[in-house]
């Protein structure tokens, strides 16, 4: 099994009391496998169930983990922005905390890596989800793949291995969902390298989507163009970014 020098795995985690648990467990038993130099890192954005509970406990029995607390949700932008910035290893891989897809699949993500890989981008190979969420999805993925012009299969799978050294030349500006848009079209306008490899998708098991809801869609539309305008009209990153 190809190992790598050293790994972060990081989750993000709002309400997520019922999976994240798993999904650190799991994590660190295959982050065994794929690097001797690792640590997990679990951002809790405000939640308001029993996610800090089980996570103060988490930290207790595996001393490589660590939490990081955000008092009040500062939304999923912001939870990524904190993830990144406290990873301390080589390479950083996240995805979410709510357990639709499975950290073990990280192997597979790990096996991709060559010398000139920067970015292994999963992407969904069948999503499990409501019809009327895949179909808002498709519409969300053309219209994106479109204005951003956007070279990835699937730009919106949470699911990305990385190396840190990216994030001391890209900066982040997002709070919601768009950072994923953001992050993608700045680390491909830079030039960095991406491999694509497929992941599973699953049904969510516990809680609901935060991001498919009408005013949480109209937000994001409002969201989206003002980071059109940046990134693809004016540019901004192109001129402006560099170190954190």
């Amino acid at each position: 099994m190809k190992k790598l020098r050293s790994i972060t795995a990081f989750f993000p985690a709002f309400n997520d009391a019922a999976t994240i648990p798993s999904m650190v467990i799991s994590a660190l038993h295959t982050l065994q496998g794929v690097t001797d130099d690792y640590e997990v890192v679990v951002v809790n954005d405000g939640s308001q169930d029993h996610t800090g509970e089980m996570l103060e406990e988490l930290g207790k029995l595996y001393p490589q983990v660590r939490i990081v607390t955000h008092l009040q949700n500062r939304g999923y932008g912001a939870a990524l922005r904190s993830g990144f910035s406290a990873a301390q290893k080589e390479w950083i891989f996240y995805t979410d905390g709510d357990a639709q897809y499975d950290p073990r699949e990280l192997v597979e993500l790990v096996a991709a890596v060559t010398p000139e890989t920067d970015v292994v981008n999963g992407y969904k190979i069948e999503r499990s989800d409501p019809l009327h969420r895949i179909i808002i999805g498709r519409l969300y993925h053309h219209i994106v793949r479109i204005l951003f012009g956007f070279h990835l299969r699937d730009v919106d799978c949470d699911y990305r291995l990385m190396r840190r050294a990216i994030f001391q030349r890209v900066t982040l500006h997002s709070t919601s969902g768009t950072i994923c848009l953001e992050m993608v079209k700045k680390m491909q306008d830079f030039g960095y390298r991406f491999v694509e490899v497929p992941v599973h998708h699953y049904h969510r098991a516990h809680g609901k989507s935060q991001f498919f809801n009408f005013p949480r869609l109209h937000r994001t539309a409002v969201q989206l163009i003002s980071l059109w305008w940046k990134v693809v009209a004016k540019k901004e990153h192109l001129k402006s970014d560099g170190p954190n």
